[in-house]
């Protein structure tokens, strides 16, 4: 009956142990979290599809109009309005009820070609995100924090490690956004100079535009 005690107990402690260790590497970034479990696991067949057709051509869409003039911002139904970054087109587009609404320019990490894959890259991460938080930001103007790592970030950074295209060291990486510039600083964005770490990057008067119409939930799509 002792023994069975002791072995109940000592695999208690050893289950704790392994909790813990997981808490430590998945705030490490080694490890993904508990929640993106069932999808990590799942595979391609769960990863996410694309959401929007994107626009013709390389122009902005009403890019010198204010939203408040296309759209009644009053009975603007949040869960209708979505965000398209394309990548090689230096351009966000806002897309309302799947229609194209606004563009905007944009520049991003200093690294801008393929996906990220590790923290430290400089790449822009790609795919389907959402808005987690968004605030103002005392050197950007504002910050829409977006939920990277997500599951199919997880995959594609355990894939790189299998095939030996990073480190088993290397960690995922996270604190990924939208954000402005430093005041004063426009030209980043006018010769589209890629200056962030990964992030998205608008000049201080769109980022306040967009900042006041989107919000928690609203869905990015990140196309190469």
């Amino acid at each position: 009956m002792k023994l069975s005690t002791k072995r109940l107990l000592f695999v208690g402690v050893l289950l704790l142990a392994c909790v813990g260790l997981y808490g430590v590497f998945s705030k490490l970034g080694l490890i993904f979290s508990l929640t993106h479990f069932p999808e990590v696991l799942c595979g391609e067949k769960c990863a996410s599809k694309g959401l929007h057709q994107p626009p013709v051509g390389d122009g902005l869409i009403n890019g010198d109009q204010a939203i408040a003039t296309l759209t009644n911002l009053s009975t603007l139904e949040s869960e209708k309005l979505t965000l398209l970054i394309e990548k090689s087109k230096f351009r966000l587009t806002v897309y309302y009820d799947q229609k194209p609404l606004k563009s905007y320019p944009v520049v991003l990490g200093s690294a801008p070609t393929g996906d990220k894959l590790r923290e430290g890259d400089r790449k822009t991460p790609e795919g389907l995100f959402q808005i987690q938080d968004k605030y103002p930001h005392p050197s950007w103007s504002k910050f829409l924090w977006i939920n990277y790592p997500t599951a199919d970030s997880w995959r594609k950074h355990l894939d790189a490690k299998r095939q030996g295209k990073i480190k088993v060291s290397d960690t995922v990486g996270s604190e990924i956004g939208i954000h402005g510039v430093p005041v004063g600083s426009n030209h980043l964005i006018d010769q589209r100079q890629n200056w962030t770490w990964g992030c998205i990057s608008l000049k201080n008067k769109d980022v306040d535009e967009l900042y006041g119409i989107v919000s928690t939930g609203t869905w990015i799509e990140i196309l190469p």
